[in-house]
């Protein structure tokens, strides 16, 4: 499965407003694990970005003049996004400003080339997971890195690609508690290097095995037991396939 964690940074927080992106990061996960591959973009959003905004993020008008606008990188990014799962924080927002920048540029091309989002990927909001797992409880990236212990020390303002890289990292212990391990590689059997753009450290998992623990003769017989019951109830049972201890004739 291809899943794409994804950040954006705004010129302000509604795109209604004429508010537009000025910065893209997304990293790329194949099967929960880390591919190596990553996309990161500033964006010339073509108008000036919001003091409150500039707190937050701290990207400049300066910053980002010299940038290409959406018009440019669109194709790229799109082909990076397109037909993966995106995992992100609060996704109502940066999917309605991805959906506002490919309204403009079919605006401009006169033909609907790309999006919206919804249409070619599907959508994994870890806010609406974190709310569901955690009710009344804060679930913001900075509450979620230390309720799963997740170094977060070096996110003193805003940024994409290192909040993809965070978020990567929290959807991951929320949904499995892997973050432990070195996900990392590619079919080049490349790794991530430990401490990237986050500080994140993880173990090698060279060398580990797990424990198997062989059920009981008593384990053995009550799952045989219970099979039998599942069988009567529905038909049949596909559960099987479960080998008999070494000692169980």
């Amino acid at each position: 499965m291809r899943q794409i964690v994804m950040d954006t940074e705004t010129t302000g927080i509604d795109p209604r407003e004429g508010h537009r992106i000025i910065e893209i990061g997304g990293i790329e996960l194949i099967n929960r694990r880390f591919t190596g591959r990553t996309y990161h973009q500033y964006v010339n959003p073509e108008r000036d970005i919001e003091a409150e905004a500039i707190e937050i993020h701290g990207i400049t008008n300066d910053r980002v003049a010299n940038e290409p606008v959406f018009a440019q990188i669109a194709d790229e990014l799109w082909e990076f996004m397109r037909g993966a799962q995106l995992i992100i924080h609060n996704a109502p927002f940066d999917v309605g400003f991805f959906d506002h920048e490919f309204r403009l540029l079919k605006a401009l091309r006169g033909e609907p080339v790309l999006g919206p989002v919804a249409e070619h990927c599907s959508v994994l909001d870890t806010l609406k997971m974190a709310r569901e797992m955690h009710p009344g409880q804060r679930n913001s990236l900075d509450a979620l890195c230390k309720r799963y212990d997740i170094d977060n020390g070096q996110r003193v303002l805003h940024g994409a690609l290192l909040d993809s890289e965070i978020l990567a990292d929290v959807y991951l212990a929320m949904t499995g508690g892997q973050t432990a391990l070195s996900l990392a590689g590619n079919d080049e059997g490349g790794d991530r290097e430990a401490g990237g753009a986050s500080g994140l450290r993880r173990i090698d998992r060279e060398g580990l095995r797990l424990a198997v623990t062989r059920p009981s003769e008593a384990e053995w017989q009550a799952h045989h037991q219970r099979l039998e019951q599942i069988r009567k109830a529905a038909g049949e049972c596909r559960w099987d396939t479960l080998a008999a201890p070494e000692n169980q004739h």
